[in-house]
Protein backbone atom coordinates (compact mmCIF):
# COMPACT_ATOMS: atom_id res chain seq x y z
CA UNK A 1 0.00 0.00 0.00
CA UNK A 2 1.45 3.37 -0.99
CA UNK A 3 0.86 5.72 1.87
CA UNK A 4 0.61 9.76 1.23
CA UNK A 5 2.46 12.09 3.71
CA UNK A 6 0.96 15.07 5.41
CA UNK A 7 2.52 17.59 6.45
CA UNK A 8 -0.23 18.68 8.67
CA UNK A 9 -1.13 15.25 10.22
CA UNK A 10 1.59 15.40 12.83
CA UNK A 11 -0.47 14.36 16.02
CA UNK A 12 0.93 13.68 19.43
CA UNK A 13 -0.21 12.54 22.23
CA UNK A 14 1.52 15.36 25.21
CA UNK A 15 3.20 13.49 28.04
CA UNK A 16 1.65 13.74 31.44
CA UNK A 17 -1.35 15.61 30.15
CA UNK A 18 -5.28 15.03 29.58
CA UNK A 19 -4.96 17.48 26.40
CA UNK A 20 -3.80 16.99 22.22
CA UNK A 21 -1.88 19.27 20.67
CA UNK A 22 -1.95 20.52 17.06
CA UNK A 23 0.75 22.18 15.00
CA UNK A 24 0.59 25.37 13.35
CA UNK A 25 0.16 24.40 9.65
CA UNK A 26 3.58 25.09 8.24
CA UNK A 27 5.90 24.86 10.81
CA UNK A 28 7.15 20.93 10.21
CA UNK A 29 9.72 20.76 7.43
CA UNK A 30 9.77 18.47 4.98
CA UNK A 31 11.07 15.04 6.12
CA UNK A 32 13.98 14.21 4.33
CA UNK A 33 13.60 10.13 5.03
CA UNK A 34 11.68 7.77 3.20
CA UNK A 35 8.32 7.27 3.81
CA UNK A 36 8.42 3.30 4.22
CA UNK A 37 11.32 3.43 7.17
CA UNK A 38 9.99 -0.56 8.16
CA UNK A 39 10.54 -3.49 6.01
CA UNK A 40 9.82 -7.11 7.40
CA UNK A 41 10.86 -10.67 6.99
CA UNK A 42 8.53 -13.76 6.90
CA UNK A 43 7.82 -16.30 9.31
CA UNK A 44 4.85 -18.13 10.77
CA UNK A 45 2.05 -16.13 13.54
CA UNK A 46 0.57 -18.51 15.89
CA UNK A 47 -3.12 -18.59 15.35
CA UNK A 48 -5.87 -20.64 17.46
CA UNK A 49 -8.99 -22.61 16.31
CA UNK A 50 -11.42 -21.37 19.08
CA UNK A 51 -13.60 -24.52 19.27
CA UNK A 52 -17.62 -23.97 18.45
CA UNK A 53 -19.29 -22.65 21.27
CA UNK A 54 -16.73 -23.65 23.75
CA UNK A 55 -16.40 -21.34 26.55
CA UNK A 56 -14.76 -17.85 26.86
CA UNK A 57 -10.34 -18.01 26.87
CA UNK A 58 -7.73 -15.91 27.15
CA UNK A 59 -5.11 -14.81 25.05
CA UNK A 60 -1.97 -12.11 25.41
CA UNK A 61 -0.55 -9.92 23.19
CA UNK A 62 3.25 -8.63 23.00
CA UNK A 63 4.98 -5.70 21.57
CA UNK A 64 7.31 -6.30 18.84
CA UNK A 65 10.62 -5.04 18.18
CA UNK A 66 8.58 -1.80 17.14
CA UNK A 67 6.93 -1.29 20.06
CA UNK A 68 8.48 -3.29 22.85
CA UNK A 69 6.94 -1.44 25.85
CA UNK A 70 3.08 -2.67 24.63
CA UNK A 71 1.09 -4.98 25.64
CA UNK A 72 -2.48 -6.65 25.97
CA UNK A 73 -5.21 -9.02 26.76
CA UNK A 74 -8.29 -10.62 25.49
CA UNK A 75 -10.68 -12.82 26.32
CA UNK A 76 -11.93 -14.60 22.90
CA UNK A 77 -15.26 -16.40 23.03
CA UNK A 78 -16.83 -18.63 20.20
CA UNK A 79 -20.85 -18.09 20.23
CA UNK A 80 -22.87 -19.34 17.46
CA UNK A 81 -22.40 -17.96 13.84
CA UNK A 82 -19.53 -15.68 15.62
CA UNK A 83 -16.71 -15.16 17.51
CA UNK A 84 -16.08 -12.28 20.13
CA UNK A 85 -12.66 -10.55 21.46
CA UNK A 86 -13.35 -8.41 24.21
CA UNK A 87 -9.00 -6.92 24.50
CA UNK A 88 -7.85 -4.27 26.11
CA UNK A 89 -4.15 -2.63 25.45
CA UNK A 90 -1.36 -0.56 26.81
CA UNK A 91 1.41 1.80 26.39
CA UNK A 92 0.37 2.42 22.92
CA UNK A 93 2.68 5.03 21.87
CA UNK A 94 1.60 7.52 19.04
CA UNK A 95 2.01 5.81 15.83
CA UNK A 96 3.56 9.03 14.39
CA UNK A 97 6.68 7.81 15.66
CA UNK A 98 6.72 5.33 12.42
CA UNK A 99 6.06 8.61 10.04
CA UNK A 100 3.49 11.46 10.30
CA UNK A 101 1.46 9.29 7.67
CA UNK A 102 0.66 6.57 10.23
CA UNK A 103 -2.20 7.90 12.39
CA UNK A 104 -3.92 4.90 13.99
CA UNK A 105 -3.84 1.70 15.20
CA UNK A 106 -5.92 -1.06 13.25
CA UNK A 107 -6.58 -4.68 14.80
CA UNK A 108 -6.00 -7.59 12.53
CA UNK A 109 -7.38 -11.01 12.35
CA UNK A 110 -5.11 -13.16 9.88
CA UNK A 111 -6.56 -16.93 8.83
CA UNK A 112 -4.53 -20.06 8.56
CA UNK A 113 -3.92 -19.03 5.11
CA UNK A 114 -2.92 -15.68 5.34
CA UNK A 115 -5.72 -13.82 4.40
CA UNK A 116 -6.25 -10.38 6.81
CA UNK A 117 -9.33 -9.02 7.44
CA UNK A 118 -9.75 -5.41 8.78
CA UNK A 119 -11.11 -5.98 13.14
CA UNK A 120 -11.45 -2.67 13.92
CA UNK A 121 -9.44 1.11 14.81
CA UNK A 122 -7.94 1.12 18.19
CA UNK A 123 -8.71 4.40 19.83
CA UNK A 124 -5.66 5.41 22.10
CA UNK A 125 -6.57 7.34 25.26
CA UNK A 126 -4.79 9.94 26.88
CA UNK A 127 -3.00 7.14 29.23
CA UNK A 128 -1.78 5.01 26.22
CA UNK A 129 -4.47 2.40 26.58
CA UNK A 130 -6.88 1.17 24.43
CA UNK A 131 -9.81 -1.60 24.47
CA UNK A 132 -12.04 -2.73 22.04
CA UNK A 133 -14.61 -5.05 21.59
CA UNK A 134 -15.14 -6.99 18.39
CA UNK A 135 -16.48 -9.74 16.18
CA UNK A 136 -15.94 -11.79 13.45
CA UNK A 137 -16.81 -14.93 11.50
CA UNK A 138 -13.83 -16.51 11.61
CA UNK A 139 -13.10 -19.31 13.32
CA UNK A 140 -9.38 -19.79 13.68
CA UNK A 141 -7.75 -16.82 13.88
CA UNK A 142 -4.80 -15.07 14.93
CA UNK A 143 -4.70 -11.70 16.03
CA UNK A 144 -1.92 -8.67 15.45
CA UNK A 145 -1.99 -4.76 15.68
CA UNK A 146 -0.30 -2.68 12.90
CA UNK A 147 0.04 1.21 12.72
CA UNK A 148 -2.05 2.63 9.38
CA UNK A 149 -2.80 5.82 7.73
CA UNK A 150 -6.10 5.77 8.00
CA UNK A 151 -8.83 3.30 10.01
CA UNK A 152 -10.69 1.58 6.95
CA UNK A 153 -7.59 0.08 5.40
CA UNK A 154 -8.15 -3.51 3.40
CA UNK A 155 -4.22 -4.54 3.74
CA UNK A 156 -1.98 -4.03 6.82
CA UNK A 157 0.66 -2.13 6.50
CA UNK A 158 4.51 -3.28 7.24
CA UNK A 159 4.47 -1.83 10.51
CA UNK A 160 3.40 -4.42 13.47
CA UNK A 161 3.50 -3.51 16.39
CA UNK A 162 1.84 -6.15 18.50
CA UNK A 163 0.99 -9.94 18.23
CA UNK A 164 -0.56 -12.25 19.63
CA UNK A 165 0.38 -15.10 22.10
CA UNK A 166 -0.40 -18.24 23.24
CA UNK A 167 -0.96 -18.62 26.85
CA UNK A 168 -0.61 -21.73 28.99
CA UNK A 169 -4.39 -21.43 29.83
CA UNK A 170 -5.62 -20.96 26.53
CA UNK A 171 -8.32 -23.23 25.01
CA UNK A 172 -8.04 -24.12 21.46
CA UNK A 173 -6.16 -25.50 18.83
CA UNK A 174 -3.28 -23.94 17.54
CA UNK A 175 -2.37 -23.67 13.86
CA UNK A 176 0.40 -21.29 12.50
CA UNK A 177 -0.54 -18.87 9.98
CA UNK A 178 1.38 -19.87 6.53
CA UNK A 179 0.95 -15.60 4.99
CA UNK A 180 0.82 -16.97 1.05
CA UNK A 181 2.11 -13.81 -1.02
CA UNK A 182 -1.48 -13.15 -2.58
CA UNK A 183 -2.99 -12.90 0.64
CA UNK A 184 -0.36 -11.62 3.02
CA UNK A 185 3.20 -10.52 1.74
CA UNK A 186 4.62 -10.47 5.21
CA UNK A 187 5.17 -12.97 8.88
CA UNK A 188 7.54 -12.32 11.51
CA UNK A 189 8.20 -8.41 12.04
CA UNK A 190 11.53 -7.69 12.15
CA UNK A 191 13.13 -3.97 11.69
CA UNK A 192 16.40 -4.32 9.55
CA UNK A 193 17.20 -1.07 10.40
CA UNK A 194 18.62 1.01 13.55
CA UNK A 195 15.59 1.81 15.55
CA UNK A 196 17.46 5.13 16.90
CA UNK A 197 16.60 6.51 13.50
CA UNK A 198 12.56 5.99 13.87
CA UNK A 199 11.69 9.82 14.55
CA UNK A 200 8.73 11.45 16.15
CA UNK A 201 7.15 15.03 15.08
CA UNK A 202 7.28 17.03 18.03
CA UNK A 203 3.98 18.68 19.76
CA UNK A 204 3.42 22.15 19.59
CA UNK A 205 1.48 25.00 20.01
CA UNK A 206 -2.76 24.70 20.26
CA UNK A 207 -4.03 22.63 22.82
CA UNK A 208 -7.42 20.47 22.13
CA UNK A 209 -9.51 18.33 23.79
CA UNK A 210 -9.59 15.21 23.44
CA UNK A 211 -13.13 14.70 21.44
CA UNK A 212 -11.91 17.65 19.08
CA UNK A 213 -8.50 15.73 18.73
CA UNK A 214 -10.71 12.40 17.67
CA UNK A 215 -12.27 14.57 15.04
CA UNK A 216 -9.02 16.57 13.53
CA UNK A 217 -7.29 13.31 13.71
CA UNK A 218 -10.07 11.46 11.51
CA UNK A 219 -9.91 14.72 9.36
CA UNK A 220 -6.46 13.75 8.61
CA UNK A 221 -7.18 10.11 8.24
CA UNK A 222 -10.11 10.45 5.54
CA UNK A 223 -7.23 13.16 3.46
CA UNK A 224 -4.75 9.99 3.91
CA UNK A 225 -7.22 7.54 2.31
CA UNK A 226 -8.35 9.97 -0.28
CA UNK A 227 -4.82 10.55 -1.75
CA UNK A 228 -3.96 7.49 -1.49
CA UNK A 229 -6.49 6.15 -3.57
CA UNK A 230 -5.16 9.48 -5.96
CA UNK A 231 -1.97 7.70 -5.90
CA UNK A 232 -3.64 4.35 -7.62
CA UNK A 233 -5.17 6.24 -10.25
CA UNK A 234 -9.07 6.18 -8.08
CA UNK A 235 -9.05 9.60 -10.55
CA UNK A 236 -9.17 7.88 -13.80
CA UNK A 237 -10.67 4.62 -12.71
CA UNK A 238 -12.91 5.46 -9.83
CA UNK A 239 -13.79 9.50 -10.17
CA UNK A 240 -17.33 9.12 -9.00
CA UNK A 241 -16.32 6.66 -6.01
CA UNK A 242 -13.72 9.34 -5.06
CA UNK A 243 -15.56 12.24 -6.04
CA UNK A 244 -18.18 11.10 -2.92
CA UNK A 245 -15.04 10.88 -0.70
CA UNK A 246 -13.79 14.60 -2.10
CA UNK A 247 -17.60 15.74 -0.83
CA UNK A 248 -17.90 13.93 2.27
CA UNK A 249 -14.56 14.92 3.56
CA UNK A 250 -15.04 18.64 2.59
CA UNK A 251 -18.59 18.78 4.81
CA UNK A 252 -16.31 17.62 7.13
CA UNK A 253 -13.80 20.26 7.16
CA UNK A 254 -17.10 22.94 7.17
CA UNK A 255 -18.33 21.61 10.18
CA UNK A 256 -14.75 21.67 11.67
CA UNK A 257 -14.51 25.26 11.09
CA UNK A 258 -17.82 26.42 12.07
CA UNK A 259 -16.76 24.16 15.36
CA UNK A 260 -20.01 22.02 15.24
CA UNK A 261 -20.64 18.37 16.72
CA UNK A 262 -17.60 16.40 16.85
CA UNK A 263 -19.43 13.32 16.32
CA UNK A 264 -20.92 14.53 13.12
CA UNK A 265 -17.49 15.43 12.38
CA UNK A 266 -15.92 12.05 13.05
CA UNK A 267 -19.03 10.33 11.53
CA UNK A 268 -18.56 12.42 7.69
CA UNK A 269 -14.56 11.76 8.15
CA UNK A 270 -14.78 7.86 8.71
CA UNK A 271 -17.44 8.06 5.66
CA UNK A 272 -14.67 9.57 3.20
CA UNK A 273 -12.30 7.30 4.61
CA UNK A 274 -14.32 4.42 3.95
CA UNK A 275 -15.54 5.59 0.51
CA UNK A 276 -11.33 6.41 -0.36
CA UNK A 277 -10.66 2.89 0.41
CA UNK A 278 -13.50 1.44 -1.92
CA UNK A 279 -12.36 4.00 -4.93
CA UNK A 280 -8.69 2.62 -3.82
CA UNK A 281 -9.90 -1.43 -4.41
CA UNK A 282 -12.15 -0.23 -7.73
CA UNK A 283 -9.10 1.36 -9.02
CA UNK A 284 -6.74 -1.16 -8.51
CA UNK A 285 -8.85 -3.70 -9.81
CA UNK A 286 -9.69 -2.29 -13.37
CA UNK A 287 -6.20 -0.84 -13.27
CA UNK A 288 -5.38 -4.41 -13.09
CA UNK A 289 -8.05 -5.50 -15.59
CA UNK A 290 -6.58 -2.56 -17.66
CA UNK A 291 -3.52 -3.95 -17.58
CA UNK A 292 -3.75 -7.55 -18.06
CA UNK A 293 -5.87 -6.55 -21.18
CA UNK A 294 -3.35 -4.11 -22.88
CA UNK A 295 -1.07 -7.25 -22.19
CA UNK A 296 -3.13 -9.28 -24.34
CA UNK A 297 -3.73 -7.15 -27.25
CA UNK A 298 0.31 -6.57 -26.95
CA UNK A 299 0.78 -10.59 -27.04
CA UNK A 300 -2.10 -10.56 -30.07
CA UNK A 301 0.02 -8.05 -31.87
CA UNK A 302 2.71 -9.80 -31.64
CA UNK A 303 1.83 -13.07 -32.54
CA UNK A 304 0.32 -11.35 -36.03
CA UNK A 305 3.68 -9.44 -36.82
CA UNK A 306 5.28 -13.21 -35.87
CA UNK A 307 2.93 -14.40 -39.04
CA UNK A 308 3.05 -12.00 -41.11
CA UNK A 309 7.23 -12.49 -40.77
CA UNK A 310 6.71 -16.05 -41.30
CA UNK A 311 4.91 -15.47 -44.17
CA UNK A 312 7.35 -13.13 -45.81
CA UNK A 313 9.90 -15.43 -45.25
CA UNK A 314 8.07 -17.99 -46.53
CA UNK A 315 7.49 -15.67 -49.90
CA UNK A 316 10.91 -14.76 -50.25
CA UNK A 317 11.89 -18.46 -49.77
CA UNK A 318 9.25 -19.52 -52.83
CA UNK A 319 10.56 -16.66 -54.96
CA UNK A 320 14.05 -17.52 -54.58
CA UNK A 321 13.77 -21.46 -55.05
CA UNK A 322 11.45 -19.98 -58.50
CA UNK A 323 14.42 -17.87 -59.21
CA UNK A 324 17.07 -20.67 -58.85
CA UNK A 325 14.57 -22.88 -60.87
CA UNK A 326 14.51 -20.70 -63.71
CA UNK A 327 18.71 -19.85 -63.78
CA UNK A 328 19.11 -23.93 -63.34
CA UNK A 329 16.55 -24.21 -66.53
CA UNK A 330 18.30 -21.91 -68.52
CA UNK A 331 21.91 -22.99 -67.73
CA UNK A 332 20.53 -26.61 -69.11
CA UNK A 333 19.30 -25.04 -72.10
CA UNK A 334 22.58 -23.05 -72.61
CA UNK A 335 24.37 -26.29 -72.05
CA UNK A 336 22.47 -28.02 -74.53
CA UNK A 337 22.68 -25.67 -77.13
CA UNK A 338 26.37 -25.60 -76.83
CA UNK A 339 26.70 -29.46 -76.83
CA UNK A 340 24.27 -29.58 -80.14
CA UNK A 341 26.43 -26.69 -81.36
CA UNK A 342 29.62 -28.99 -80.71
CA UNK A 343 27.84 -31.99 -82.83
CA UNK A 344 26.98 -29.72 -85.69
CA UNK A 345 30.76 -28.77 -85.70
CA UNK A 346 32.13 -32.66 -85.59
CA UNK A 347 29.24 -33.57 -88.59
CA UNK A 348 30.66 -31.33 -90.77
CA UNK A 349 34.52 -31.78 -90.21
CA UNK A 350 33.72 -35.54 -90.67
CA UNK A 351 31.73 -35.08 -93.78
CA UNK A 352 34.86 -33.34 -95.57
CA UNK A 353 37.36 -35.07 -97.13
CA UNK A 354 40.95 -35.49 -95.17
CA UNK A 355 43.05 -33.44 -97.20
CA UNK A 356 40.45 -30.11 -96.89
CA UNK A 357 40.06 -30.45 -92.70
CA UNK A 358 40.82 -27.20 -91.02
CA UNK A 359 41.89 -27.08 -87.28
CA UNK A 360 38.88 -25.70 -85.61
CA UNK A 361 39.62 -22.57 -83.63
CA UNK A 362 39.85 -22.31 -80.19
CA UNK A 363 37.78 -19.75 -78.41
CA UNK A 364 36.59 -18.91 -75.20
CA UNK A 365 33.25 -17.70 -73.86
CA UNK A 366 33.61 -13.63 -74.57
CA UNK A 367 31.78 -11.38 -72.31
CA UNK A 368 29.09 -8.85 -73.45
CA UNK A 369 29.51 -4.98 -73.29
CA UNK A 370 26.89 -5.06 -70.47
CA UNK A 371 28.13 -7.86 -68.56
CA UNK A 372 31.86 -6.06 -68.84
CA UNK A 373 30.22 -2.48 -67.39
CA UNK A 374 28.02 -4.47 -64.88
CA UNK A 375 31.19 -5.89 -63.59
CA UNK A 376 32.92 -2.61 -63.58
CA UNK A 377 30.00 -1.14 -61.79
CA UNK A 378 29.83 -3.34 -59.08
CA UNK A 379 33.46 -3.68 -59.07
CA UNK A 380 34.24 0.22 -58.06
CA UNK A 381 30.80 -0.10 -55.24
CA UNK A 382 32.49 -2.64 -53.66
CA UNK A 383 35.65 -1.02 -53.18
CA UNK A 384 33.76 1.72 -52.13
CA UNK A 385 33.03 -0.36 -48.42
CA UNK A 386 35.71 -3.06 -48.68
CA UNK A 387 39.10 -3.68 -50.56
CA UNK A 388 37.67 -5.50 -53.85
CA UNK A 389 39.71 -7.08 -56.59
CA UNK A 390 38.62 -8.54 -60.29
CA UNK A 391 39.83 -12.21 -60.41
CA UNK A 392 39.54 -15.00 -62.98
CA UNK A 393 37.26 -16.92 -60.30
CA UNK A 394 35.02 -13.47 -59.71
CA UNK A 395 34.86 -10.39 -57.82
CA UNK A 396 36.77 -10.81 -54.54
CA UNK A 397 35.96 -8.80 -51.42
CA UNK A 398 38.75 -9.40 -48.60
CA UNK A 399 37.47 -8.95 -44.57
CA UNK A 400 41.37 -8.26 -42.61
CA UNK A 401 41.92 -10.19 -39.82
CA UNK A 402 41.29 -6.74 -37.84
CA UNK A 403 37.72 -7.25 -38.54
CA UNK A 404 36.89 -10.36 -36.08
CA UNK A 405 36.73 -10.24 -32.16
CA UNK A 406 39.20 -12.99 -30.72
CA UNK A 407 36.41 -15.66 -30.99
CA UNK A 408 35.58 -15.40 -34.63
CA UNK A 409 32.46 -12.59 -33.93
CA UNK A 410 32.45 -9.76 -36.07
CA UNK A 411 32.98 -6.20 -34.69
CA UNK A 412 30.54 -4.10 -35.17
CA UNK A 413 32.47 -1.43 -38.34
CA UNK A 414 32.44 -4.59 -40.46
CA UNK A 415 29.28 -5.74 -39.80
CA UNK A 416 27.78 -2.44 -40.57
CA UNK A 417 30.23 -2.49 -43.82
CA UNK A 418 29.14 -6.20 -44.80
CA UNK A 419 25.64 -5.31 -44.72
CA UNK A 420 26.34 -2.54 -47.19
CA UNK A 421 28.29 -5.42 -49.49
CA UNK A 422 24.78 -6.90 -48.88
CA UNK A 423 22.75 -4.27 -50.04
CA UNK A 424 24.83 -3.99 -53.13
CA UNK A 425 24.68 -7.60 -54.15
CA UNK A 426 20.49 -7.64 -53.84
CA UNK A 427 20.41 -5.75 -56.82
CA UNK A 428 21.80 -8.33 -58.60
CA UNK A 429 19.48 -11.54 -58.18
CA UNK A 430 21.49 -13.93 -60.39
CA UNK A 431 24.55 -13.81 -58.43
CA UNK A 432 25.79 -16.38 -55.98
CA UNK A 433 28.80 -15.78 -53.04
CA UNK A 434 31.04 -18.39 -51.46
CA UNK A 435 32.85 -17.16 -48.06
CA UNK A 436 35.54 -18.39 -47.41
CA UNK A 437 38.19 -18.27 -44.42
CA UNK A 438 41.48 -18.43 -43.96
CA UNK A 439 44.38 -18.38 -41.31
CA UNK A 440 48.04 -18.40 -40.60
CA UNK A 441 50.11 -21.66 -39.84
CA UNK A 442 50.22 -21.09 -36.29
CA UNK A 443 48.67 -23.58 -34.16
CA UNK A 444 46.98 -27.61 -35.14
CA UNK A 445 44.83 -27.89 -38.32
CA UNK A 446 41.87 -28.83 -36.42
CA UNK A 447 42.20 -25.38 -34.43
CA UNK A 448 42.81 -23.29 -37.71
CA UNK A 449 40.40 -24.96 -39.66
CA UNK A 450 37.43 -24.46 -36.85
CA UNK A 451 38.29 -20.70 -36.55
CA UNK A 452 38.28 -20.26 -40.13
CA UNK A 453 34.79 -21.93 -40.64
CA UNK A 454 33.34 -19.94 -37.49
CA UNK A 455 34.91 -16.75 -39.53
CA UNK A 456 33.42 -17.80 -42.59
CA UNK A 457 29.55 -18.97 -40.97
CA UNK A 458 29.57 -15.18 -39.24
CA UNK A 459 30.55 -13.59 -42.08
CA UNK A 460 27.45 -15.65 -43.90
CA UNK A 461 24.84 -15.19 -41.27
CA UNK A 462 25.68 -11.22 -41.69
CA UNK A 463 24.68 -11.11 -45.50
CA UNK A 464 21.57 -13.25 -44.57
CA UNK A 465 20.29 -11.06 -42.09
CA UNK A 466 21.02 -8.48 -44.53
CA UNK A 467 18.56 -9.70 -47.19
CA UNK A 468 20.65 -11.66 -49.57
CA UNK A 469 18.74 -15.54 -50.30
CA UNK A 470 20.25 -18.27 -47.78
CA UNK A 471 20.34 -20.37 -51.38
CA UNK A 472 22.83 -18.21 -53.03
CA UNK A 473 25.45 -17.79 -50.48
CA UNK A 474 28.15 -20.91 -49.49
CA UNK A 475 30.52 -20.74 -46.64
CA UNK A 476 33.67 -22.80 -46.04
CA UNK A 477 36.73 -23.00 -44.12
CA UNK A 478 40.28 -23.80 -45.15
CA UNK A 479 42.37 -22.84 -42.05
CA UNK A 480 46.12 -22.22 -42.98
CA UNK A 481 46.46 -24.08 -46.76
CA UNK A 482 46.10 -21.66 -48.87
CA UNK A 483 48.04 -18.47 -47.88
CA UNK A 484 48.73 -15.26 -50.06
CA UNK A 485 51.86 -14.85 -48.71
CA UNK A 486 54.93 -16.49 -46.52
CA UNK A 487 54.19 -16.82 -42.74
CA UNK A 488 57.71 -16.49 -41.95
CA UNK A 489 56.48 -12.49 -40.90
CA UNK A 490 54.18 -10.79 -38.65
CA UNK A 491 52.82 -9.00 -41.00
CA UNK A 492 52.65 -12.08 -43.47
CA UNK A 493 50.80 -13.69 -41.06
CA UNK A 494 47.98 -10.86 -40.20
CA UNK A 495 47.52 -10.87 -44.09
CA UNK A 496 47.13 -14.32 -44.37
CA UNK A 497 44.08 -14.49 -41.68
CA UNK A 498 41.34 -13.24 -43.58
CA UNK A 499 38.09 -14.33 -45.31
CA UNK A 500 37.12 -13.42 -48.89
CA UNK A 501 33.75 -13.06 -50.20
CA UNK A 502 33.65 -14.63 -53.71
CA UNK A 503 31.32 -13.00 -56.17
CA UNK A 504 30.01 -14.49 -59.75
CA UNK A 505 27.24 -14.68 -62.00
CA UNK A 506 25.50 -14.44 -65.46
CA UNK A 507 24.97 -10.84 -65.12
CA UNK A 508 29.09 -9.58 -64.62
CA UNK A 509 30.28 -12.67 -66.99
CA UNK A 510 33.10 -14.94 -66.58
CA UNK A 511 35.98 -13.29 -67.31
CA UNK A 512 37.89 -10.97 -65.75
CA UNK A 513 37.85 -7.22 -66.65
CA UNK A 514 42.11 -7.39 -67.46
CA UNK A 515 41.65 -10.48 -69.52
CA UNK A 516 40.42 -11.44 -73.17
CA UNK A 517 40.15 -14.36 -75.05
CA UNK A 518 42.77 -15.62 -77.47
CA UNK A 519 41.70 -17.62 -81.07
CA UNK A 520 44.46 -19.77 -82.47
CA UNK A 521 44.96 -19.31 -85.98
CA UNK A 522 45.72 -22.48 -88.13
CA UNK A 523 48.68 -23.41 -89.77
CA UNK A 524 49.21 -25.36 -93.73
Amino acid sequence: MKAVLLESAALLLTVGGPMWCQPTPGSIQQDPQPIYRVTVVSRTLPAVNYEHRGGPTMIDFQGTVLLPKAKGVATVESKRGRVVIDAKFEHLEPPTRYGREYLTYVLWAITPEGRPKNLGELLVGPSDKAKTIVTTDLQALGLMVTAEPYYAVTTPSDVVVMENVIRPDTVGRIEPVLAKYELLPRGQYTLTMNPARLRTVEAEQEKLPYDRYEAVLELYQAQNAIQIARSVGADQYAADTISKADALLADAQNMELRKQDTHMIVSRAREAAQMAEDARTIAIKRGDKERVSGEREQQLEDSRARERAEAAAQQAQAFAAQEAAHAERAAAERAEAQAERGRATAAQLEARPAIEAQPVPVVAPQPTGAQRQARAELLARLNGVLTARDTARGLVVTLPDASFEAGGTLRRNASERIGLVASILSTHRDLTVSVEGFTDDHGSDIEQRGLSERRAREVRATLVGNGITAVSVQAAGFGGTRPLVSNASTGGREQNRRVEIVISGPSIGGMALWDRTYSLPSRH
